[in-house]
């Protein structure tokens, strides 16, 4: 009956019945509570579902029973990194890659490679190894074709991404593809997902060529990109799109740059440039990267507000008589540093609040985690908001909630940095001891609001508390704010296209 009854679960979950599965395993779980497999299983479901604290439980029920389930450990680090466990979710992938078969060690680098910037018990030089290895693994079956330079009238550039349907993610990427000078740049976009539209802040030209390239693999796709000439090959995915970073090692094109979704070096060879800024990433850190830096004058990291918005609110602490502090980051880069960090901007102003929003909310495992680690540090329950995802246009009104955005460590927001200040929200960083630690310097300082800009954590809540005791100074700041970022070189990517299109035409020299 066990084995039956562990069988038709598992169909639920394979099948993406996730709710269903959940249920199925928790009715073998009562009945043989001895089994890992039952565990397991009970953990894939919840991971699914969403619920996050669940997987987390029934994972490590599971590995006390099973505790040299090398993948069993893979399963149990991503619902540790979905919440923001990061530093645990790091050990447990490191464990797996010692102790996995080769197929789990191949999945575990990977992993390990996508989280990395994000654990606060890292530094850059581990950093830099551990993607490194990863890229070492994967180059170790490639034989790169090593494109040789062709000479034509225009310089063909191709933008590898994932997300060109996005217009949320394309924000930060379309304003500059727009901007080519197409009598003199041939502009290629390859694209994994929903193809690139009006909606998504595209403006399509004749000249340009779309590639849809859903399912192909690697090295077929290198072949076609050397077969189609493409003289500059610039991957948009980063660590978001991991599956296509190793394109990268067949050097399918003579001169290839990584320009967004990195936050460190890729760890990859065959890169001829990778882009960044002065406020990013200093000199001294550059040796902490595979890749020639190439930094641009202002941030590297521009956006184009192409869609409608909601109009800025005043702040609501003039109705509600307290202030609000606020970050809809998502539930990964809520680590323990950021809790640390937001509890003691809550003690330090003790009338305030603090809203949460993102997807990982809408679960109620997740909000238990949550409130769970700012009871650890004195917060109540009762001076926390904790709302889940939504529609843009409502996620975007959402603050009209906010009085003060609070960026996470040692992860920094990117795309909820740029819409919090559209929104007239002011948002407070750190400088961070990484360039994913950096990423809001670089669109404050470009935005012309580096006194947003902490030296670091016990800076950020003086400046919390400073702020928070001066409404009118918050209405006054609401009120002009979204005016001046629009005239910033934060919102300027015509001006990122004419540096990028001179780095290019440099390179392909």
């Amino acid at each position: 009956m066990a084995e039956s009854g562990l069988a038709a679960a598992r169909r639920l979950l394979d099948g993406g019945q996730y709710a269903a599965a959940a249920s199925a395993y928790r009715e073998a779980a009562a009945a043989y509570p001895g089994l890992a497999a039952v565990w397991a299983g009970l953990g894939g479901a919840n991971a699914g579902r969403g619920e996050y604290g669940e997987a987390i439980a029934a994972f490590r029920r599971a590995l006390t029973l099973s505790p040299q389930d090398a993948a069993l450990r893979v399963n149990f680090a991503r619902a540790l990194f979905a919440l923001g466990h990061v530093t645990p979710a790091m050990q447990e992938t490191e464990r797996a890659i010692v102790e996995g078969t080769p197929e789990v060690r191949a999945v575990a680098l990977r992993n390990q490679a996508i989280m990395a910037p994000g654990d606060p018990a890292l530094d850059n030089a581990a950093i830099l190894a551990i993607r490194r290895r990863w890229a070492e693994a994967e180059a170790a079956s490639v034989r790169p074709l090593n494109a040789r330079p062709r000479r034509g009238p225009k310089l063909r550039i191709a933008y590898t991404g994932a997300f060109f349907d996005k217009p949320n993610w394309m924000k930060m990427y379309m304003g500059v593809i727009n901007a080519h000078d197409r009598a003199r740049f041939e502009v290629n976009l390859i694209v994994d997902g929903g193809l690139p539209c009006a909606e998504a802040g595209y403006r399509d030209h004749d000249a340009d060529r779309i590639w849809h390239v859903d399912g192909v693999p690697n090295e077929t796709l290198a072949q076609h990109i050397v077969a189609a000439g493409i003289d500059v090959l610039v991957d948009l995915n980063g660590y978001s799109h991991p599956s296509r970073l190793p394109l990268l090692l067949h050097r399918a094109a003579p001169v290839q740059v990584a320009w967004n979704g990195m936050f460190a070096t890729t760890g990859f060879p065959h890169l001829d440039a990778l882009v960044g800024d002065e406020w990013a990433i200093p000199p001294e850190e550059e040796r902490f990267c595979t890749e020639p830096l190439r930094r641009v004058a202002q941030t590297y990291l521009p956006f184009a507000m192409f869609y409608a918005t909601p109009p800025v609110a005043p702040p609501p602490c003039l109705r509600n008589g307290h202030v609000t502090f606020g970050s809809f980051a998502s539930a990964y880069k809520i680590t323990a540093p950021t809790i640390g960090l937001w509890a003691a901007v809550l003690r330090a102003c003790p009338d305030a609040r603090l809203l949460l929003r993102n997807r990982a909310l809408d679960h109620a495992s997740n909000r238990a985690d949550l409130l769970g680690r700012f009871a650890a540090q004195g917060i109540a329950a009762q001076r926390l908001t904790l709302l889940g995802g939504a529609p843009h246009a409502d996620f975007l009104r959402g603050y009209d909630e906010v009085d003060i955005a609070l960026d996470s460590i040692p992860y920094n927001g990117g795309t909820t940095t740029v819409e919090a200040l559209w929104q007239g929200v002011p948002v407070l960083t750190t400088i961070g001891d990484r360039w994913a630690g950096r990423t809001s310097r670089s669109i404050l300082m470009a935005a012309g609001l580096p006194h947003f800009v902490a030296p670091d954590a016990a800076g950020l809540v003086a400046l919390a508390a400073r702020l928070a005791a001066d409404p009118p100074a918050l209405a006054a700041q609401r009120a002009t704010q979204r005016d001046r970022i629009a005239a910033s070189a934060a919102a300027d990517p015509a001006a990122l296209c004419r540096e990028l299109e001179a780095l290019y035409l440099d390179l392909a020299r």
